[in-house]
């Protein structure tokens, strides 16, 4: 009903000529848009996590809007300069994208290219040196795959012998008792994809099938140097895609980071996104003693000269997003009728 609702309001600010009013405005221009996308659909991820993943004609039709609205679309590094020299040309925006997926490199580049528009990757880089699919992904994507195949038993991974894979809720459960389990094991990345495949002939899925056609993968060393080469800008996201609450830790996830990113990019990361978008206040003066300039959230809202660098708000796309909902957040409007509550802010 609500959202209903709000796309009864939307509809009608925009046939009134507001949408108009507030892209030209001086606040529009004073503000940037950054958009953060997680994924771009190889197959069906985006019918599976349609929070994390979009259709590769989802990411057309935002670009068209963006190219249609006349948005100056920015390097983020660029966009943040200007942003706080407070002389942003008229409807800014960024875009990034998290993890640094091999979908990426497959689907969302050439369409980025083709609208000349650059992208920054953050980029997480355990999965790059090894090139198998992120196991804590993998898992609950095949069991959705499986989700016909009724009750089966998957005790010997910490499971209930007897699963329905029909139901959500059984499925989301036993999800995390296997990931807790492997966890509590204390397995290495090669350990944890024994297991993925030891599943998936449990769920009679063809696991090399599913490996060679790089589902749920990250870009290797050789295509984060060619994309780098594209123009693609590559920033922190840590190692491992995890914020240790140890200040010695959590700077040496950001110091691996940056590390791999300059050996196969060639450029020294200094901007930073949340992984998961969980942060704390601790985060900050450990990233600014990493030399970290910008760190971005997924907390909702449009970044205005005055914003925290380190507590960047942002506009995650998502496949349940419509065209119009979307096109309002790039006009300005989006923000006034958002109630713009943090994401996954920690006290």
């Amino acid at each position: 009903m609500r959202r209903f609702l709000r796309r009864a309001v939307l509809t009608s600010l925009k046939s009134a000529g507001f949408f108009h009013v507030v892209e030209n405005s001086e606040w529009r221009r004073r503000r940037l848009l950054i958009l953060c996308y997680h994924g771009v659909s190889l197959e069906d991820e985006h019918e599976w996590w349609p929070a994390l993943y979009v259709s590769p004609q989802h990411l057309e039709r935002r670009l068209e809007i963006l190219k249609k609205a006349d948005c100056k679309v920015l390097p983020l590094g660029d966009a943040l300069q200007r942003l706080y020299r407070k002389d942003l040309p008229p409807r800014s925006v960024a875009i990034t994208f998290d993890d640094g997926g091999y979908d990426f490199y497959r689907q969302a580049y050439s369409q980025l290219k083709r609208h000349d528009f650059p992208a920054t990757v953050y980029l997480t880089t355990y999965y790059s040196n090894y090139q198998r699919p992120i196991f804590n992904l993998i898992c609950p994507y095949m069991m959705w795959k499986a989700r016909n195949r009724g009750i089966v038993d998957l005790a010997e991974f910490g499971m209930p012998s007897s699963l329905d894979l029909a139901s959500v809720q059984a499925r989301r459960e036993a999800t995390l008792q296997l990931l807790r389990w492997a966890e509590n094991q204390n397995m290495t990345g090669e350990q944890k994809d024994q297991v993925a495949a030891a599943l998936a002939r449990c769920l009679h899925i063809d696991y090399k099938e599913l490996c060679a056609k790089r589902i749920l993968q990250l870009m290797n060393r050789e295509e984060v140097r060619e994309l780098a080469k594209g123009a693609v800008d590559f920033q922190l996201h840590t190692h491992r895609h995890r914020t240790p609450l140890n200040e010695g830790l959590f700077r040496k996830e950001i110091q691996e980071n940056r590390v791999w990113i300059s050996s196969a990019a060639g450029n020294v990361a200094t901007h930073f996104c949340y992984p998961s978008g969980v942060y704390r206040p601790e985060f900050l003066p450990w990233l600014s003693a990493e030399q970290v300039v910008s760190a971005t959230t997924c907390d909702t809202g449009l970044a205005g000269p005055h914003a925290n660098p380190l507590l960047l708000p942002r506009l995650v796309d998502t496949t349940g997003r419509t065209d119009l909902e979307f096109e309002s957040w790039v006009n300005g409007m989006g923000h006034f009728l958002s109630r713009r509550k943090p994401a996954q802010h920690l006290d």
